[in-house]
């Protein structure tokens, strides 16, 4: 079956012809001068990774910065292994972010269509014109035959390639290869001794020896273009003027130009961002952290402090400010400053950052985003109104300066849900052996009950009164009270936690804990 035949079965809305798009260019964008078009394209193979958002991100900022337009091309060639339910993750993940698209999947566009499986007729009208100069040949090589050649190649210490075996074939050759039964592939003809130049924004000229190279497929046996075919038509036709990718995809440039030039289109600029490597200078991978945009939202991760973190991760801005929000990062991006060596991707800076943003949200906004974390922890249902849901709130506002994303919350605040709790170590114990804590405490308890209102100002009225009454450093006065209260050294204002539990809770948590550490008022 021939591709225009598949197409039509697969894709039947489809209504322009080969002859249409062979023939008709259609006209460039009216964009002001300078202005850059470039496109996101992912492979909808599984969830998008930190790496492609990052892609991502550049492109939509080099485009919007310079008046210009951002595609997303849904590159869905892999039959095997791409789904309906990666590609929404895609878009869900970019939408998130905030990165908008111009044209592309969801929002069509004049040069669609936006997936390549749509595409069929498009790319089998410019295979047969390769074939028909004779700058591509079909091969008829099997994937055993191709092994063979490969080991031999580097049996004998030569880069693997393909030889050119079938470059040649007569008609009978194919006839016969043909009644065997034999799915030909096709290959494009790759000339020998030639320098090719990838003219890179971000590495300068890098230059590949085309010997190396070899012959390469451009059509599967199944009749399905192969990326680095594909994606040369799909980009000329869409007008793409810069290609900006990871620097992983720097080797694939060679074999690109090669197809650009065989059928005669400009070619666009290419840039290659740095790659995104662990904290011990390899590929990202789930021992550096989540890599996936989808891990980080489940955690409760803002999209402002993922832009910021990748912002400094991948570019650097001008000045010494490192926390900025998404609308003063889109400013300061250039492609000028974009990194050429590999980012590290450090897990604690990433916290820090989020951490920052976190401490700039409405008391609201951080409720809202430590609401689902809550209900899964069992702290509340989400259906809870009245004197209940001003609690809630007020309890999970003492977390904002403790957290670094939302899925922290719900340890932050579980002393407000239970008072059963242990001590922290033997040295928190050893605080309330002093021998001024039952003076301390039995003064503080009295002072919380004689409060007409327990607030935040009333509660360090007592405290103070009791240090200042006594004679006492604040040490000995707030530290063993905490450790009554908490088990822990360190933790929450107690001004602000101590509201929160009321007078009665509040007593029967320093009993107790008195009672443990063997401590008699």
């Amino acid at each position: 079956m021939d591709h225009n035949k598949l197409a039509e079965l697969l894709f039947p809305h489809i209504t322009k012809t080969p002859e249409e798009y062979m023939t008709t260019i259609y006209p460039r964008r009216q964009l002001p001068q300078g202005a850059m078009v470039t496109r996101f394209a992912p492979s909808p193979t599984g969830f998008l990774h930190i790496g492609g958002l990052f892609t991502a991100l550049v492109n939509e900022r080099a485009a919007h910065q310079t008046g210009g337009r951002i595609i997303l091309r849904i590159e869905d060639t892999d039959r095997k292994r791409s789904t309906p339910e990666s590609e929404e993750n895609i878009k869900a993940a970019l939408k998130w972010l905030g990165i908008t698209w111009d044209e592309g999947a969801d929002v069509g566009g004049p040069y669609g269509p936006y997936h390549q499986m749509e595409r069929l007729d498009i790319y089998k009208k410019y295979t047969d014109q390769l074939l028909k100069e004779g700058k591509a040949y079909y091969c008829y090589c099997t994937p055993e035959e191709l092994e063979e050649e490969r080991q031999a190649l580097l049996k004998d210490g030569k880069m693997p390639r393909y030889m050119g075996k079938c470059r040649h074939l007569t008609e009978e050759q194919k006839a016969q290869y043909e009644k065997e039964g034999r799915k030909p592939s096709i290959r494009l003809k790759v000339p020998e001794n030639e320098t090719i130049v990838v003219h890179d924004m971000v590495r300068g000229d890098v230059e590949f020896d085309s010997n190396g190279i070899g012959d390469f497929v451009i059509v599967k046996s199944d009749g399905i273009p192969t990326y680095n075919y594909a994606v040369v038509i799909d980009d000329y036709l869409m007008h793409i003027t810069h290609v900006i990718r990871a620097e992983e995809h720097l080797s694939n440039t060679p074999r690109q130009l090669l197809v650009y030039e065989a059928l005669g289109f400009e070619k666009p600029v290419f840039a290659h961002i740095s790659l995104i490597l662990g904290t011990d200078h390899t590929k990202m991978s789930k021992r550096h952290g989540a890599t996936s945009v989808d891990a980080y939202r489940q955690q409760g991760y803002l999209p402002e402090g993922i832009d910021n973190f990748l912002a400094l991760l991948g570019w650097a801005p001008q000045g010494e400010e490192e926390i900025f929000s998404m609308e003063e990062a889109c400013k300061v991006f250039s492609m000028d400053r974009v990194a050429k060596n590999p980012a590290v991707f450090d897990i604690k800076k990433l916290n820090w950052i989020n951490s920052q943003h976190i401490r700039k949200l409405t008391p609201d906004a951080f409720f809202e985003l430590a609401k689902p974390f809550m209900v899964k922890a069992g702290y509340m249902t989400g259906d809870e109104s009245g004197e209940k849901l001003d609690w809630l709130k007020r309890v999970v506002a003492t977390a904002q300066t403790q957290v670094d994303y939302g899925a922290q919350v719900p340890e932050k605040v579980a002393l407000y849900f239970t008072d059963d709790f242990d001590f922290e170590n033997e040295e928190a114990v050893s605080v309330l052996k002093e021998e001024t804590v039952p003076l301390v405490m039995k003064a503080l308890i009295e002072g919380f009950h004689s409060l007409d209102e327990l607030n935040h100002d009333s509660v360090k009225g007592v405290f103070k009164a009791v240090q200042k009454g006594n004679k006492l450093k604040g040490q000995q006065v707030y530290m063993p009270f905490r450790v009554a209260l908490t088990g822990n050294q360190h933790g929450p204002e107690l001004a602000e936690m101590i509201p929160l539990l009321g007078a009665d809770r509040v007593e029967k948590r320093i009993m107790k804990s008195l009672e443990k550490a063997h401590v008699s008022l």
